[in-house]
């Protein structure tokens, strides 16, 4: 019952998007890199000339573009996961499932979004919410989709809870 009322709600989300399709794609600091926002200004402060400097400025305090909310928004959920109960009560699968299909709503790099849902809507792609190993594995595997998709490294989902929950085996993590 659990998996078919998430599934349910998936196909509603399907027509009913939060982000409108007509944003323009390079208005939003989430949505490009910050060097790109800056080049795409037309009455910015930085010139074609000074936009070579954007290195060293400190972006400490900036909204984040699309690769600072990517590496946090992947520490988070795995953080998640790793805490996840070991074996989730139904009504656990439940909320979870509908925090990852409202997650995937609204998250604010729209066509990000766009692909999080479409992979999550593909049959061998359900949210598998039965427990901690399950879920666990799972944000990996998202984590990994998104990662060939950008040509980088592919991490070994069975380092899973070194990495996000004990630490690693060197001891490196203190």
């Amino acid at each position: 019952m659990v998996a078919k009322e998430a599934v349910d709600r998936f196909e509603e989300d399907k027509k009913d998007v939060y982000v409108s399709e007509n944003i323009p794609k390079n208005s939003c600091r989430v949505c490009v890199s910050f060097k790109k926002w800056m080049q795409n200004q037309n009455n910015s402060l930085y010139d074609k000339e000074k936009t070579s400097n954007l290195d060293n400025i400190d972006l400490t305090n900036c909204p984040p573009d699309s690769e600072l909310l990517g590496r946090s928004t992947w520490t988070f959920l795995h953080t998640m996961a790793a805490n996840y109960p070991e074996s989730a009560t139904v009504k656990e699968q439940v909320e979870m499932q509908e925090f990852l299909r409202i997650f995937a709503k609204h998250y604010p790099c729209f066509y990000c979004a766009q692909d999080f849902r479409e992979w999550m809507n593909r049959k061998e792609n359900r949210a598998k919410t039965n427990g901690r190993e399950d879920l666990s594995l799972w944000i990996c595997q998202a984590h990994n989709e998104v990662n060939r998709k950008l040509g980088k490294p592919i991490f070994d989902c069975s380092k899973w809870k070194e990495r996000w929950r004990e630490g690693w085996k060197d001891g490196s993590c203190g």
